[in-house]
């Protein structure tokens, strides 16, 4: 039941009251962008990265050497996805980059895993839009169906357990997982078969 001492307030997000905070380019860009990835994009096979990688990179994405995208990924701008070498974001896994995204070198987005940089705020009656930039460092994994929220910096190594919800900062070398995503443990690398011969 609603408190009868609060004063009555409405939330209005029409075009009058909340202007889109985006430019006629940064819709054309978009639009652009959301031909060519229906129509060469998406439809591609599974191996063909490099025709990929060379389509980002024509909308202004900075791609790394190795670097693997998926064909069914979603790059909302990709003007703002930096990858660097042998990155990789797979099947399914959708960057909305209202502003930037960066994902390090050797770091793995995994299935389905959803890169939010933008959110609204609750608090203004007009619901504005809020963005910051996500950083998933240098040989950082984000599992599957994982979301990562605007401003967050997975920091190098770290990991985001499946099916995750985070929204602050996740320390270098820690596993966290859960709703909210909590510390589940430091990760520690064994040594690899070859460097033990």
């Amino acid at each position: 039941m609603p408190d009868s001492s609060m004063p009555v307030m409405e939330v209005r997000v029409g075009p009058k009251e909340c202007p889109s905070p985006h430019s006629f380019g940064n819709k054309l860009g978009r639009g652009l962008w959301g031909i060519v990835w229906l129509l060469l994009f998406r439809p591609t096979p599974r191996l063909l990265h490099s025709w990929r990688r060379f389509l980002l990179r024509l909308f202004g994405a900075r791609i790394g050497r190795g670097v693997k995208v998926f064909s069914s990924v979603r790059v909302w701008a990709p003007w703002l996805l930096t990858m660097e070498e042998y990155s990789t974001l797979s099947a399914g896994v959708d960057c909305y980059c209202a502003a930037p995204i960066t994902i390090g070198a050797h770091a793995t987005v995994s299935q389905d895993a959803f890169l939010c940089t933008a959110t609204h705020d609750v608090c203004d009656p007009h619901m504005r839009l809020l963005t910051a930039p996500i950083t998933v460092a240098d040989q950082a994994w984000v599992c599957a169906r994982a979301f990562v929220g605007p401003g967050v910096t997975v920091a190098q190594g770290a990991v985001v357990g499946a099916m995750a919800v985070v929204t602050k900062d996740v320390p270098a070398w820690t596993i966290v997982a859960g709703n909210p995503a909590r510390e589940i443990r430091k990760r520690e690398l064994r040594p690899s078969s070859e460097a033990v011969q």
